[in-house]
C-alpha cells in the first residue's frame, strides 16, 4: 500500500518505485483510505499520457484526483505509459524515462481499463502525427486488452479515424470554454448524472453526430454550442468511452491554456488572437479579458504577456464541472468492478445487489469460494 508524506493511505496508488513523484505528496482530504488487503482489490488503470511536456505533470494530477474522489470505497492503481514517438524535449524525456513505462511493457499485458490523453495537433493530419503507428497498435490492443478504455479530445479523434474512417473536421474557431451539455440517452456511465450539466471544451476540432451514428456509436451527451461530448461502443472485448471535452480540467485549466494562447499571439509564433473562454469567466472577469484582449489586438508585442490579468480573475472563478465528472468517473469505477467479476463468474442476486448498492463485489466472491472450499476440505477427512 503506498501512502503519502503523511502516512495517510491514498484510494489511488501509484505503480512508480520512486517516492520522488509529485504525487506521492497528494491525498483525499481526511485519513478515511484503507488498505487493500491485496492486489485482487485494486482496479489496474493505465494513463497513456500524451500531452505535451508542461501539461505532463497537470495532467497527471488532474486525473489522480478525479479517481480519487470518484472511487469511494474502491482502490485504484494507476500505471503511467508514454508513447516514445510523442516529440518531447529534453527534460521531457528524462521525465518520462524516470517515471513511465514504454509501449512495449503496455502491449505486452492487460489492464482493467486506460486513459488515453490528447495531444497538442502538430500535423494538419492525424495519420501524420509522428505517434500515429503506436497509437493504431495502442488502440488495437484496447479493444482486446481492457474491459473499458477512456479517450479525450484528440485522442478521440484517433481513435474513431484509426477503427472506422471517421473524419475530424477544423472548426472556425477553437471551442473554448464551459458549455452545457444534456443527456441524450440512459445508460450506466449517466447514472445519476443531472440531465443537464456544463463540461469544459478546448479544441480546434471536433467528430460530428451523424458520422458517429452511422458508425453504431452511441451519443451519451451533447451540447447545442460544442456538439458532441461523450460517446461509447463495445469495440471486442472493450467499451470504448470517448470525451471530446475534459471532465478531468481542474478550475484553471483553461485559463492556462487561453493564456498560453495568447502568449503565441504576442509572440508572433500564432497569427490568431485566441478566443476568450466561453461560459468561463464572471461578468467582471469577461469584461477584464476583453479590455486586454483589444490591446492584444490594438498593441500586439511580447512584452504585453506580462501584463495578462491571470491573478484578477483567477480568483472568482468557479468549478462547476466537478460533480458530474466525478459522478461520471465513479460510474466508470463501478462498471470496470463489475465487468471483471461477471467475466470471473456470473453475477447472481448476491452479487448484483452489491454492485447496485456500489459494494465491490469482489471481495464477497472471494470469501464465498473460500467457505466453500473449507467445506470440500471438511467432507474429505476421514
Amino acid at each position: 500500500m503506498q501512502v503519502n508524506h503523511e502516512g495517510i493511505p491514498m484510494p489511488v496508488l501509484i505503480d512508480i518505485d520512486s517516492y520522488e513523484h509529485h504525487l506521492f505528496s497528494r491525498a483525499r482530504n481526511g485519513s478515511g483510505a484503507a488498505s487493500p488487503r491485496n492486489r485482487e482489490e485494486c482496479l489496474d488503470i493505465g494513463l497513456i499520457n500524451n500531452m505535451s511536456d508542461s501539461a505532463l505533470m497537470s495532467t497527471e494530477r488532474q486525473l489522480f484526483d478525479l479517481l480519487g474522489a470518484a472511487a469511494g470505497g474502491l482502490f485504484v492503481r494507476l500505471h503511467f505509459y508514454t508513447m516514445e514517438t510523442t516529440p518531447r524535449s529534453d527534460w521531457g524525456r528524462d521525465y518520462v524515462r524516470r517515471y513511465y513505462r514504454g509501449t512495449d511493457d503496455l502491449l505486452n499485458r492487460s489492464l482493467d481499463g486506460v486513459i488515453v490523453t490528447g495531444a497538442e495537433p502538430r500535423a494538419a493530419s492525424l495519420t501524420e502525427e509522428p505517434y500515429w503507428a503506436t497509437f493504431g497498435e495502442i488502440i488495437d490492443w484496447a479493444s482486446e486488452n481492457t474491459l473499458s478504455s477512456v479517450y479525450s479530445c484528440l485522442a478521440v479523434h484517433g481513435a474513431v479515424l484509426h477503427l472506422d474512417g471517421v473524419e475530424r473536421h477544423k472548426l472556425p474557431a477553437k471551442c473554448i470554454g464551459v458549455f452545457a451539455q444534456t443527456k441524450t440517452r440512459e445508460h450506466r456511465l449517466m447514472h445519476d448524472v443531472p440531465a443537464t450539466f456544463r463540461t469544459p471544451h478546448a479544441r480546434w476540432n471536433e467528430v460530428q453526430e451523424e458520422a458517429l451514428a452511422s458508425c453504431g456509436y452511441s451519443v451519451l451527451s451533447k451540447s447545442a454550442e460544442a456538439g458532441v461530448d461523450c460517446f461509447v461502443r463495445q469495440q471486442k472485448k472493450s467499451l470504448f468511452v470517448h470525451f471530446q471535452g475534459h471532465p478531468e480540467y481542474d478550475t484553471q485549466s483553461l485559463l492556462g491554456e487561453y493564456r498560453r494562447d495568447m502568449g503565441r499571439f504576442l509572440r508572433g509564433e500564432s497569427e490568431v488572437c485566441p478566443t476568450i473562454p466561453r461560459g468561463y469567466f464572471g461578468e467582471e472577469a469577461e469584461e477584464i479579458q476583453i479590455a486586454f484582449r483589444q490591446k492584444a489586438l490594438s498593441e500586439r508585442h511580447p512584452e504585453l504577456f506580462a501584463d495578462f490579468p491571470a491573478d484578477q480573475v483567477a480568483k472568482d472563478l468557479s468549478n462547476v464541472w466537478h460533480l458530474p465528472a466525478k459522478r461520471i468517473y465513479r460510474n466508470w469505477l463501478l462498471y470496470l468492478m463489475s465487468q471483471r467479476v461477471g467475466r470471473s463468474k456470473p453475477l447472481g442476486t448476491r452479487e448484483a445487489a452489491l454492485s447496485a448498492a456500489e459494494i465491490p463485489a469482489r471481495r464477497h466472491v472471494a470469501a464465498r469460494s473460500a467457505r466453500a472450499a473449507r467445506r470440500r476440505d471438511r467432507r474429505r477427512r476421514p
